[in-house]
């Protein structure tokens, strides 16, 4: 069983920047897989970006790619997204998720673990 918690979410104006945390526990292993997602109301989970625990690969959604940075802290096992030039539609409750490989991040039917959620409001 693997327990993340996000946090760093919050309101802001377009162009500025916040940055999630989401700190995993539990059985999560040496190598995995620690993602991001976002979804805003009345629309479907999206993957935002991902990283390899082991190696450090990272990988982007193209709608954020050059404003989106993912990275993590191993010692505490803790992944980071730091969110540059925010827009509106970021607008979104964004979700923290684990599962053991990368390959295919995006598919978000196939992490059994997830956070809570933290919102992210971006205001023009």
């Amino acid at each position: 069983q693997v327990q993340l918690v996000e946090s760093g979410g919050g309101s802001v104006q377009a162009g500025e920047s916040l940055r999630l945390s989401c700190a995993a526990s539990g059985n999560t292993g040496s190598n995995y897989c620690l993602s991001w997602f976002r979804q805003a109301l009345g629309k479907e989970r999206e993957g935002v970006a991902a990283m390899n625990s082991r190696y450090g690969y990272t990988y982007y959604a193209d709608s954020v790619k050059g404003r989106f940075t993912i990275s993590q802290d191993r010692a505490k096992n803790t992944v980071y997204l730091q969110m540059d030039s925010l827009e509106p539609k970021d607008s979104a409750m964004y979700y923290c998720a684990w599962r053991s490989y990368c390959e295919s991040w995006y598919i978000s039917t196939t992490y059994p673990s997830w956070g809570q959620g933290t919102q992210v409001t971006v205001s023009s």
